[in-house]
């Protein structure tokens, strides 16, 4: 086998069994899909609508299941459920892809508590309970896995009447190192994505808002918002052998921001 062949091969994901969560739209989707493409069978966890995601998978030689939950108000014992079903489903479980999330939209001073305890429910508390479900279950089955947490760039800077959601991003990115380290030496591998400002249902509002859509361009280096797609390169990265020696990494995809 050539040098180029290994490398390339290193990114096939046959074989192997991934779960991501949020994945009915936009990002959770679009890596869902990506996954699919090169190889991996799927487990699709979704709060209200998969049909979408489920419809684009049949393209796909790989077996696909989905499993309706709200992680926003899951037990333990339900996310544990989940895994052992995608298991005993697909026969196995490699790749995690911790994507659900949510935000609200208020001035701190304002900021209602129960959309405070929902959006940490959902971004901070039903993300670890996944990934630690996903460390559990590679480790009992010496499985070297792959756990892929999705942040933001409000892991990094502070966001404008999104308190609940900028400290929920924050403390997942702390979340990621601290995972990271107690379980490399099982051979598992957690890092996050930090997406910049992406093209999705979350950001309508941003989008919507003129003056304020032409700041946040103003300050983006590629001259223009991601989308989903954009998110594929590299989860498939974190999710293959090409990244067995990166842990711990919070990656930002964000057209240069953080840099500018």
């Amino acid at each position: 086998m050539s040098e180029a062949s290994q490398v390339l091969n290193s990114f096939d994901l046959s074989g192997k069994v991934a779960l991501v969560t949020g994945a009915g739209t936009g990002i959770g989707q679009a890596i869902a899909l990506g996954l699919a493409k090169a190889g991996a069978d799927v487990a699709l966890v979704y709060r209200t609508n998969a049909s979408a995601t489920l419809d684009a998978l049949k393209e796909y030689p790989v077996k696909v299941h989905s499993y309706q939950c709200d992680l926003g108000t899951a037990t333990e014992q339900e996310v544990s459920s989940i895994f052992s079903a995608v298991i005993s489903d697909l026969g196995g479980l490699d790749i995690v892809v911790n994507n659900a999330g949510t935000i609200h939209v208020s001035a701190a001073a304002d900021y209602p508590m129960e959309e405070w305890d929902r959006v940490l429910r959902v971004n901070l508390t039903s993300a670890f309970l996944v990934a630690r479900a996903a460390g559990v279950s590679f480790q009992s089955r010496g499985v070297a896995g792959r756990i892929i947490n999705i942040a933001s760039l409000l892991s990094f800077l502070g966001g404008h009447s999104v308190v609940a959601y900028t400290a929920s991003k924050s403390a997942l990115a702390g979340i990621t190192k601290a995972l990271a380290v107690e379980w490399a030496s099982a051979g598992i591998c957690v890092n996050a994505i930090a997406p910049g400002y992406i093209v999705t249902e979350n950001t309508r509002r941003l989008l919507e808002d003129v003056e304020l859509k032409a700041s946040i361009d103003s300050r983006i280096p590629a001259g223009r918002w991601g989308v989903p797609d954009d998110i594929v390169g590299p989860a498939l990265f974190l999710a293959s052998d090409a990244s067995r020696y990166v842990n711990g990494v919070i990656l930002p995809v964000d057209g240069g921001l953080l840099a500018n």
